[in-house]
């Protein structure tokens, strides 16, 4: 029983979980702006290249 209880107060796989959620919300945090900026980027090149 005594190891089912420190089982049950263990809360590092807890922290584990939430930094894994937290690394996933950067992720697509960067994906999402790479690809805004990406698309941003690729119409200033074509209207460049459309003027020459």
């Amino acid at each position: 029983m005594s190891k089912f209880s420190a089982f049950v107060k263990n809360e590092s796989g807890a922290t584990a979980i939430e930094y894994g959620l937290i690394a996933a919300l950067v992720g697509v945090a960067i994906i999402t702006a790479v690809t805004t900026l990406g698309t941003k980027l690729s119409s200033t090149f074509d209207n460049v290249s459309g003027k020459l």
